[in-house]
Parts: C-alpha cells; structure tokens; sequence
C-alpha cells in the first residue's frame, strides 16, 4: 500500500464521523484509529510488508474560539436544544423545492422528523426527541453543521 493511498485514507477519516477504518489490500493491513485530538494510522503486522504512517495532529484550536452558529440566539431561548449528532450538511426538507419538516411554531412529538443531515453521501433524519412547539431554527438550509451545533430550540 503506498503513501498516496495512506494519505487518503488519514483524510477521509479526519473528515468524517468514523472514530476507526481497518484496510486489507492484499498481505497489507492498515488501521487508522481517531482519537479526540490526534489521529494515528496505526499498521499491524503483515508477513510480507509493513506500512508505518507518521502520527497526524489536528491543527491547535484558536485560544478563544467563537460558538458556532445559532449558539447565542439558542441561549437567549429557552427550551430543549436539538443539538446535531454528527458533522454534515443541513437540510430542512427531503428534496429541493419540498416542503420543509417543520417550521417555527408548529407542534412536534417525540419521534417527528425535523431536518436531515448528509454526512459522506447518507442522509440522515433528525428526530425531535421532546414534544413541543418549534421556537426557533438555528441553521440556515444547506448549511455545514458541527458536531453537537444546537439546530433547533423546542419548548
């Protein structure tokens, strides 16, 4: 397995929302393992050829980092904060042009589908977990969404 390929891997793991990915191409074996603030590809021993990855670090957070989007107005309102369960795209209807799954004021019971997530080409709905009434969206329709960035405010 060759370095491009290692690279490439490292990468797509650094950017997604797998915590783990074990390779096997031929005698080779890769296992790339991220942990919270480092990721280490980590190669267990094959017959033939062992591949080693440097340690990759993730870049120093800014001292001060400002909270995501919505964070400020979600405090400002009270109620249950749907936060996001994983890093992806925001969506707040299943097709372009659609109408959207909820809007501000309508009433929601535990289980209702508010919005869905793509993370690495799957959709993913996202479900209220409280009963209530919408009070605010905090993301704006095709919007790149961090993990655990509040999305919706329900009270």
């Amino acid at each position: 397995m060759d370095l491009r390929k290692l690279k490439t891997l490292i990468d797509l793991v650094a950017e997604s929302g797998i915590a783990e990915i074990e390779v096997t191409e031929g005698e080779d074996k890769v296992r790339i393992v991220k942990h919270p603030a480092t990721m280490v590809a980590a190669p267990t021993p094959a017959p033939v050829q062992t591949v080693v990855a440097a340690p990759v670090t993730a870049p120093p957070a800014p001292a001060a980092a400002p909270p995501p989007a919505g964070a400020e107005a979600a405090e400002a309102v009270k109620g249950h904060l749907v936060k996001s369960p994983m890093v992806g795209t925001f969506y707040r209807s299943p097709s372009p042009g659609a109408k959207p799954f909820v809007e501000v004021g309508q009433a929601v019971k535990p289980g209702d589908t508010l919005c869905i997530i793509e993370a690495m080409k799957l959709l993913n709905e996202i479900e209220a977990e409280v009963a209530g009434e919408v009070k605010e969206i905090l993301v704006e329709n095709g919007q790149p969404v961090e993990y655990g960035q509040p999305l919706f405010v329900i009270a």
